[in-house]
Order: C-alpha cells, then sequence, then structure tokens
C-alpha cells in the first residue's frame, strides 16, 4: 500500500491499476474497499486547519503545554510520571513546563498524600477560564471557516464527522464512532 493513497484497485509500482487478475483470483471474494483516500491531501489538510486554528488560540502557551493544561483538565489532578506518560514527554521536558504553567498560574503543584516523593498536578481557576477562552477562540474561527463552504459541503463535513473523530482516537482505543 502507498503512504500516498489507499485506493479501491491495486495498482503495478507505476500508479497504474494492475491487469485483470487471471482465473485463479476468482476464487477469493471480491473486497469492497470504497473510494480512495489521498492520505498525503488529508494530512496536509489537517495540518494547516489546525495550524491555522492553533494562530488564534495559543496565548502565549507552546502547543505542548497547551495539550498538557488539557491533560491536566480532563484527567483531573495527576502525578507528574502520568502526564509525562500521556503526553509522551521526557522527565526533563516535563520540569520546564510544568514550571512554565506553574508561572503563568495555570496549574498548581503540590505532594502526592500517597507518596511523599511525588507531585500531583491541578488545573487552577485561572487555567479552567484559559482553556475555555482558547476553545470559545477557536471555535469562533472554524465557524467563519464553514460560512465559506456551499450546504452541500456542510453537509458532506457532517457526514465525516463520526470518521474524523475515529481517526483521531488512538489505536485500540474504545472509538464510539466506530461503533454507530
Amino acid at each position: 500500500m502507498s503512504t500516498e493513497s489507499v485506493a479501491t484497485a491495486s495498482r503495478d509500482e507505476t500508479g497504474a491499476p494492475d491487469p485483470a487478475p487471471g482465473p485463479e483470483a476468482h476464487d477469493e471474494e471480491p473486497r469492497d474497499e470504497g473510494p480512495a483516500v489521498d492520505v498525503t491531501r488529508l494530512r496536509v489538510a489537517l495540518a494547516r486547519l489546525a495550524r491555522r486554528m492553533r494562530k488564534h488560540a495559543l496565548a502565549g502557551l507552546t502547543p505542548t503545554q497547551l495539550a498538557a493544561l488539557a491533560t491536566v483538565e480532563r484527567s483531573g489532578p495527576m502525578r507528574l510520571g502520568d502526564l509525562a506518560a500521556a503526553e509522551g514527554i521526557a522527565p526533563s521536558t516535563l520540569t520546564r513546563l510544568v514550571t512554565a504553567l506553574e508561572d503563568s498560574g495555570l496549574v498548581r503543584r503540590f505532594a502526592d498524600p500517597s507518596d511523599a516523593r511525588a507531585s500531583t498536578l491541578a488545573i487552577t481557576p485561572r487555567g479552567h477560564e484559559t482553556l475555555e477562552r482558547l476553545r470559545t477562540e477557536t471555535t469562533m474561527v472554524l465557524t467563519q471557516s464553514l460560512t465559506l463552504l456551499t450546504p452541500a459541503q456542510r453537509a458532506t463535513l457532517a457526514a465525516a464527522l463520526p470518521v474524523l473523530e475515529q481517526l483521531a482516537e488512538p489505536p485500540g482505543t474504545d472509538q464510539p464512532a466506530a461503533r454507530g
């Protein structure tokens, strides 16, 4: 399979469709793979859209800081090691990240009651307010962009939402959108 597209028909190295299958291929059941997806175009479009939305929404935070803050909000108070694991970041990076979030008043660090050697991180009211403001701004930017689409394009996008939600989930997680 090419890294650039997932297609309905098999293709040779040049990208041309393979010749018609011989009689031995009739033993297999045909698969309906649906229309081709240009993976490169999808990746570029999603990256551009995400970048456009981030331009309006960072509020002085790096994307990593913003992601960590959202994780702490979603998960509730959590140990620093759990945050590092959830975000896939090294402990040295985590220390700088948490210090920056603390200095901004977005999170509070306190001793873990079950282990005096560990720290737990919790989001502050200011952190909640910051995330809510960023979400509102991002929603407004996206809403404005959607007004540029035709009703048919908006309907197509609405129909694609469950699939996009499924793609956004890590493999192996319970994906409610996939069941629907």
